[in-house]
């Protein structure tokens, strides 16, 4: 197929993150977008702002106008969606061209310079440093990211079609579509056994994805995952290493030890070792692909992030409210170290939202243990996006494993009472569901209290 010949696209699931980059990209190079998803969220009101067409009612009444040029027509869909999505079945029964949002980004990027990054934990905010990066270096790029860039208020950055940059997610091997120039792999920690079954194919699929990279291409490794690559770390003995670690005010000040030369007194304003991590590794890439030094030292110190990742909403001396997409128990583990950091002395209160039943029947002593850590804990019940209900597996039985006391089941419609209960001095939401939506309504009222 030859995206050329196709002028009108239909997205099923585009209120998706990576389905709305794919539409504000399409968008943008003057196709005819429009999609449908469940429900209005500000990512579908962004779109209509666009002047993209979006339903909410799965019917294929709703979409006459898209059913009249089936040969100049895409139909794009995410597998989040379910098997007996009415307009889904329709166009697949009716001869239109039905793709995969990961087949569409490999078509899109194969004729491109493409740097994919891939990893359990740390994709959505290394894919944003790069593509932050490589476009204050004026790389002519289009960044296809998995959250919205607080630098560019998208989660797409457009500055021009030879290089690509892209996140490639395992879920569902979607990253095996990609065929990359440069790739990284920040993590392989088990995930998505609803779709791998255990750990050992999560694994194969990632050593697939380094059979993707193209024969004259350059693989990235954080120091010590079970693979050959220019390896990164902190601190130790790989080819990039950050040393010198100061924090200066809230910004981590440090050197980084490349093959050739050192880099000093970089300045990075993301807490957490895992985000010097993601940012080192960024940093590697842009080297690699020939970006000047100075420049992206100029522009790591203007990265300032993406949203739902460690997003302060409210920083005062006295109460602070961080909001963090964290849904597995190693990403809770990475927030818990980087607010430890940054407030060592302060009581902070989690409150998490379980995401998927299979992930918490899968890690549920994992996520007893990193929850554990906290001072306090209140959890809400499991978001369960696609999937039914696991007999047996519910928050109840989740916070029954959690070893201290200071520990509550509540629904959303307590939580703003239950804040307030608290003596918490530092307030973090956690979460892959629509926890995101009560931000507004905590920023709101602690804003006012404080």
């Amino acid at each position: 197929m030859n995206l050329k010949d196709i002028h009108n696209i239909y997205f099923i699931g585009i209120g998706g993150i990576g389905m709305s980059a794919l539409a504000r990209y399409f968008n943008a190079n003057n196709k005819l977008v429009s999609g449908y998803d469940k429900t209005p969220t500000d990512i579908t009101n962004g779109l209509r702002e666009l002047g993209i067409e979006v339903n909410f009612t799965d019917s294929v009444e709703n979409i006459k106008s898209v059913l009249q040029n089936k040969e100049t027509t895409l139909i794009v869909y995410t597998p989040a969606i379910p098997k007996n999505h009415e307009q889904l079945n329709y166009f697949k029964n009716n001869g239109f061209k039905v793709f995969k949002r990961s087949q569409i980004l490999g078509l899109i990027t194969e004729n491109t310079f493409c740097l994919a990054v891939a990893g359990t934990h740390g994709k959505t905010t290394t894919t944003s440093i790069l593509g932050h990066l490589m476009h204050e270096c004026q790389v002519p790029l289009t960044a296809f990211l998995g959250g919205i860039s607080e630098n560019y208020n998208s989660n797409l950055i457009l500055g021009g079609n030879e290089v690509s940059v892209v996140e490639a997610d395992e879920f569902d091997r979607s990253f095996l579509t990609l065929s990359p120039n440069l790739a990284c792999i920040t993590s392989m920690d088990a995930d998505h056994l609803d779709i791998y079954g255990d750990a050992s194919e999560l694994k194969k699929s990632f050593e697939d994805f380094t059979k993707r990279i193209k024969p004259s291409g350059k693989l990235f490794i954080k120091n010590g995952l079970p693979l050959s690559g220019i390896t990164y770390g902190i601190e130790d003995d790989s080819d990039y290493t950050i040393q010198n670690i100061k924090i200066d005010n809230g910004t981590y000040v440090f050197d980084v030890k490349t093959p050739k030369t050192v880099l000093e007194n970089l300045k990075f304003n993301l807490p957490g070792r895992h985000n010097l991590s993601n940012a080192l590794v960024a940093l590697a890439m842009a080297v690699e692909y020939g970006c000047p030094n100075q420049q992206l030292a100029k522009a790591l110190a203007s990265y300032k992030g993406v949203k739902r990742r460690f997003t302060y909403h409210i920083k005062t001396d006295d109460f602070v409210f961080i909001d963090d997409y964290a849904h597995h128990p190693e990403e809770i583990n990475a927030v818990y170290q980087a607010v430890r950091e940054m407030y060592p002395i302060k009581k902070v209160l989690a409150i998490f939202q379980p995401h998927l039943y299979s992930r918490t029947n899968d890690f549920a002593d994992e996520f007893a243990k990193s929850l554990s850590q906290f001072d306090e804990l209140i959890l809400l019940d499991i978001y369960p996006a696609r999937e039914l209900p696991i007999p047996g597996v519910t928050s109840a039985w989740l916070l029954e494993k959690v070893s201290h006391k200071n520990k509550q089941l509540i629904g959303k419609n307590e939580l703003l009472t239950k804040i307030h209960e608290s003596q918490a001095q530092v307030i973090l939401t956690m979460g892959a569901g629509d926890i995101g939506e009560e931000v507004r309504h905590i920023k709101k009222e602690f804003s006012y209290a404080n």
